[in-house]
């Protein structure tokens, strides 16, 4: 028990700074804290090279890589597999299906990321990364996790979704309400105030359903 403790409290939470780290990737070595300066990172673990769902999975990284062009962010990909296998598979799945895995791919052999992480669970596995999604911002601070098992694959759309909406409250000091897509109206902060409840309540422009639930389109 103390053990899983253990563990738990070493895995990386909302609101840590990403643990830095240098590694070989499929685009050259590279340390964590140098990468993709003033952009966000959406850093994904894949159980291995070779495999089906995981194949699907970074095919439709690949494939929708201009969506995080526009939303200035790099996609940083890994699996505990030697650069190796990593070239070659990026090559079978160019050569069998013509999507190209344009963006670095870290050979964890050693686990050594993995580990820093927490992507290895052994209750899970303990040889594989699970299908793990950090969104890191530009100060390299942590913003949201995702946890998928083995046989399950992620949901592209809500990455993107999540990456939108995280760069959307930071930018307008907002929150977002369930389901929230571009375009939809998001929450207004709650009041600090008697003064600045009566505001809200005077202004007409919000969609106030009470006082503290008011939401609003954004210009």
């Amino acid at each position: 028990m103390e053990l899983q403790e253990t563990q738990v409290n070493t895995m990386p939470r909302i609101g840590d700074m990403a643990p830095d780290f240098e590694a070989v990737t499929t685009k050259g070595k590279i340390k964590f804290s140098d990468f993709a300066k003033d952009k966000w990172i959406v850093m994904f673990s894949h159980p291995a090279d070779f495999t089906p769902v995981c194949t699907t999975e970074m095919s439709g990284f690949a494939i929708r890589k201009g969506e995080f062009d526009a939303l200035n962010t790099e996609l940083l990909g890994l699996s505990i597999d030697s650069i190796h296998a990593h070239l070659g598979w990026v090559n079978n799945v160019k050569q069998n299906t013509g999507v190209y895995f344009d963006f670095p791919i870290i050979a964890d052999i050693d686990m050594k990321v993995s580990k820093l992480y927490g992507m290895l669970q052994p209750n899970e596995s303990e040889t594989a990364a699970v299908r793990a999604v950090f969104f890191i911002d530009p100060t390299k601070k942590i913003r949201l996790i995702m946890y998928y098992p083995l046989n399950v694959g992620r949901n592209m759309d809500e990455i993107l979704r999540a990456l939108e909406a995280l760069q959307t409250s930071d930018k307008f000091k907002v929150a977002m309400p369930l389901d929230w897509k571009k375009g939809d109206k998001v929450i207004v902060p709650p009041p600090k105030t008697l003064d600045e409840m009566q505001q809200r309540i005077d202004d007409d422009s919000l969609e106030k359903i009470d006082f503290y639930l008011v939401k609003k389109d954004l210009k």
